[in-house]
């Protein structure tokens, strides 16, 4: 007779995140503004230049050429 393993199947992974290219290494993010989004949280981007927003799970990436237009974000100069 078979064992029946105790081991959980793998999650099925979910869709790919919203990738956001950046000129800055802080951003601000509020998802996509207004009613639908959410409250407005400052972001670092780390050594690697990437960083998940921990609500709308956008990605963003540092990208040194051009930074992309996209709803809900803002990109800050300076420090803190």
């Amino acid at each position: 007779m078979a064992r029946k393993s105790d081991t959980p199947a793998p999650a099925a992974p979910g869709p790919e995140p919203e990738i956001v290219r950046v000129h800055a290494h802080r951003v601000a993010c509020d998802g996509v503004g207004g009613a639908l989004g959410h409250p407005r949280v400052y972001l670092d981007l780390g050594v690697d230049g990437t960083v998940d927003c921990p609500y709308c799970d956008r990605r963003f990436v540092l990208d040194h050429g051009h930074g992309d237009s996209a709803p809900g974000v803002y990109e800050v100069s300076g420090g803190h």
